[in-house]
């Protein structure tokens, strides 16, 4: 079988897609991945055979999608995707301006620049199947104009399928000549002009492959391919210092890699996060960019202070972790057991918080509220209240139970 992956040109998306991929490529199947030029050296580290196609562009200057530091009412997701978080706000108004925004300033300039030269590749290579993340739509136009079978890969919780899903059935209920649906007639367009034409699957996939456990999923009324996350964050190599156990309790600090590759840095301040920390008995590690380092004055003894270092080798070692609530840091700590502290930003960051802190798995605090002192707490509750360590194994056991990539690779073969 041959598989196209497809996705847009973010490291941590892409990285999330990768276990899935291996587990196809060792099952003896064909694996090809496309993505814009500038993904292709990062696409040929993980082992994987790249497919440039298109042309780049700015994806950090995308209409509306950028945090502002400081500024909580920006935190969280966009119309019309918030309605996830806001059920309130559902309406047909609301939706349909959403997405007639949204497919022009994020959809279309995800996709566009892949569409012809992804489909000319689908045309020359013939895939069976094609495997696409949700904000890439050149993933399902490429499969109906090869006729291939498709599926939507998730990178965190499905708010896509489930935007979607209140979307149709607004619509049902509109005069018919007030059914305007902008990401429909777009792909459609698309689907005609390579001699298909709009099918529903084109949004939700024929089948969608969510790497979350029931307990942090967020869900549509859709055939879902359950998959155990597996921790891939590109080449890396275990520091000798990681090799002993911890001495003492130890804590991780890490706010992902999107804010300085994609943003302006940082919304939290890391350097009053660590000096809250100083007089503990405790580890602290802290990966932080190294251009964001610059903005420490200091780094006190119980703390070290790293560029990277691979988390899924950091994590087993820590008795909490602070983040950003990022899906790969979020189910990387999981996996292990760990509670979390999330300081949830940007889009799917606050739903996966929410629901982490609902488990009894951690806490989550808004970033504008993630001061020194609340953080401090905060640690401190995770450190010596034993429910959370508890209510954290639950979490990994149910995340163990899931099918793992191997497993879904065989599935999909079938399908």
């Amino acid at each position: 079988m041959r598989v196209l992956f497809t996705t847009c040109p973010d490291r941590s998306i892409f990285q999330s897609m990768v276990p899935l991929a291996w587990a196809l490529r060792t099952a003896g199947h064909e694996v090809r991945v496309a993505s814009q030029p500038r993904m292709a050296d990062t696409i040929a580290r993980s082992g994987l055979t790249a497919v440039p196609v298109g042309r780049d562009h700015n994806h950090k200057r995308l209409a509306g999608m950028e945090p502002q530091p400081g500024t909580a009412a920006r935190t969280g997701l966009f119309r019309p995707y918030d309605v996830v978080d806001h059920p309130g706000r559902i309406s047909w108004e609301y939706l349909k301006s959403g997405y007639d925004y949204h497919v022009t300033w994020w959809h279309k300039i995800d996709s566009q620049p892949m569409i012809p030269d992804l489909v000319s590749f689908a045309r020359h290579w013939r895939p069976d199947l094609v495997i696409w993340e949700p904000s890439v739509y050149a993933g399902p136009i490429a499969a109906k104009a090869v006729g291939a079978r498709h599926a939507r890969l998730l990178w965190s919780v499905d708010v896509f399928g489930v935007t979607r899903s209140h979307y149709l059935s607004l619509k049902e209920h509109q005069p018919p000549d007030d059914r305007g649906d902008a990401l429909a007639e777009w792909l459609d367009a698309h689907a005609r002009k390579y001699g298909a034409a709009f099918d529903e699957d084109m949004i939700t996939g024929q089948a969608t492959i969510d790497q979350l456990p029931d307990s942090l999923r967020v869900a549509a009324d859709l055939d879902y391919v359950p998959m155990r996350y597996v921790p891939y964050g590109g080449p890396a190599t275990v520091p000798r210092w990681l090799w002993p156990a911890a001495e003492r309790p130890r804590i991780a600090i890490t706010f992902g890699i999107t804010a300085t590759e994609a943003f302006d840095g940082y919304v939290v301040s890391v350097p009053d996060i660590l000096d809250s920390l100083a007089d503990l008995d405790i580890d602290v590690v802290a990966t932080v960019a190294e251009s964001e380092q610059r903005k420490l004055s200091h780094v006190a003894a119980n703390t070290t202070v790293v560029p990277y270092v691979p988390l899924q080798a950091l994590v087993p070692s820590c008795s909490a972790v602070v983040h950003h609530a990022g899906i790969g840091t979020l189910a990387t700590t999981s996996l292990q057991g760990v509670p979390q502290l999330a300081l949830p930003l940007h889009f799917d960051e606050p739903a996966l918080a929410r629901k982490l802190a609902e488990q009894g798995a951690g806490l989550a605090m808004d970033p504008s509220e993630a001061k020194g002192d609340t953080v401090r707490q905060g640690v401190l509750r995770l450190l010596h209240e034993p429910a959370f360590r508890d209510s954290a194994r639950r979490l990994r056991d149910e995340m163990l139970a899931m099918p793992d990539p191997s497993q879904v690779a065989a599935r999909l073969a079938e399908y």
